[in-house]
């Protein structure tokens, strides 16, 4: 069956959030119909727990800051065959991925990344494009996944995901992600989506210090030696 002839499944929506009350209104009404938000709330004080709860959204707060803190908490949070993750700034449109779940529905994919397109003036600064393009050749090496971007568009199956036993609760939660599927033997596959400029300003590559930081924790997770699942594991460091 083709991606073509099967019809998006229903699934959760992990939407890692801090301080985005100006970008949920956008980024809600695209979520696909029939799946559930789930609007991980990182500390905001802006109000974005409120306004995600008033749209619609389950909230789920998460205490300890970090990027992959929140997306796991919303992972631990799911319910739903399908689990897909977005970031909640407006940069990428939640509607792209009733076809990526469609495509690892009909047995296409194990994992699909959303590979960004930029669109726009200052949709994706050339530092963190930089940073992205040298850890892609990085993870190239390590895997041999021949992947050109480690966006946080993504979708998988839920208990899939959590058999991967993600430890990361940084900035390498993603690419901690794609490297444990590799290892567990996944079929890893990205597909084109347009990236916007995002709403407000970016927490992690909207600086050079953010984007080292992001870059610091991403190698770190290169650094690991294969991890065989089932097997104890430390959690990562704040």
């Amino acid at each position: 069956m083709t991606s073509s002839a099967c019809a998006p499944p229903r699934a959760d929506l992990v939407l890692p959030c801090l301080d985005e009350a100006d970008a949920l209104p956008w980024v809600l009404a695209r979520v696909p119909a029939g799946w559930r938000a789930i609007v991980v709330d990182n500390g905001s004080t802006d109000g974005s727990a409120d306004i995600a709860r008033a749209l619609g959204a389950t909230v789920v707060h998460e205490g300890r800051r970090g990027f992959g803190a929140a997306c796991h908490a919303g992972l631990l949070a799911a319910r739903a065959d399908f689990v897909c993750f977005c970031d909640c700034d407006a940069s990428l449109d939640p509607g792209l991925l009733a076809p990526m779940a469609a495509r690892v529905a009909a047995g296409e994919a194990d994992l699909m990344l959303g590979r960004r397109r930029p669109r726009g003036r200052g949709a994706w600064p050339a530092h963190a494009r930089a940073g992205n393009a040298a850890l892609a050749r990085m993870l190239r090496r390590r895997t041999g996944l021949r992947l050109h971007d480690l966006g946080p568009m993504r979708v998988a199956r839920r208990e899939a995901l959590l058999g991967l036993e993600l430890t990361d609760r940084r900035s390498g939660y993603p690419l901690q992600m794609v490297v444990r599927a590799a290892d567990a033997g996944w079929r890893v596959a990205e597909t084109d989506v347009p990236y916007l400029p995002r709403t407000g300003r970016s927490k992690v590559t909207g600086t050079w210090r953010g984007t080292w930081h992001a870059v610091r924790d991403m190698r770190r997770v290169l650094a690991e030696p294969a991890h065989v699942l089932g097997a104890p594991a430390e959690e990562a460091s704040a």
